[in-house]
């Protein structure tokens, strides 16, 4: 039961991470605001950063990870490209960041509830990305 939730933990957090990292990368051009930019790069670096440490993870279980849902993904780029077509601007950008972080946060933390058997270092990666997603969300609030 642990080794299946732990696996099952990783996967999910490896398709929040691919597409917290593609999402940061559709709204990039976007800005005009350094500073939002600058948040953008900091965010998608840590998000690297644990995508490795989850890599390892996964690798020592010899699994692959997962994709996002494909819908999702879908979803979230005719959402981007519909709001960025109507109005680009650091707000709207904003707005996007926003809203992706709050899905990211429910549902990682949907996640980390529904597989508590888990063990405690893919537990702690969910953790700290829940932590920098929260933190994104927080800095993008000054631009909405």
């Amino acid at each position: 039961m642990v080794e299946q939730d732990t696996i099952k933990l990783l996967r999910e957090c490896d398709a929040g991470i691919k597409m917290g990292v593609k999402s940061i990368d559709d709204v990039y051009s976007h800005t005009t605001s350094h500073k939002i930019r600058n948040l953008l790069d900091e965010c998608k670096r840590e998000h690297k950063k644990l995508d490795k440490e989850l890599q390892k993870l996964l690798a020592s279980y010899h699994d692959d990870g997962k994709a996002p849902n494909p819908v999702a993904t879908g979803m979230s780029w005719i959402k981007t490209n519909v709001m960025l077509g109507l109005d680009e601007s650091d707000k709207t950008v904003a707005s996007l960041m926003t809203d992706g972080c709050d899905m990211g946060i429910k549902s990682l933390n949907k996640y980390l509830n529904q597989y508590e058997a888990a063990d405690e270092k893919s537990k702690d990666i969910c953790k700290r990305l829940i932590k920098v997603e929260e933190n994104l969300r927080t800095q993008m609030q000054e631009y909405l």
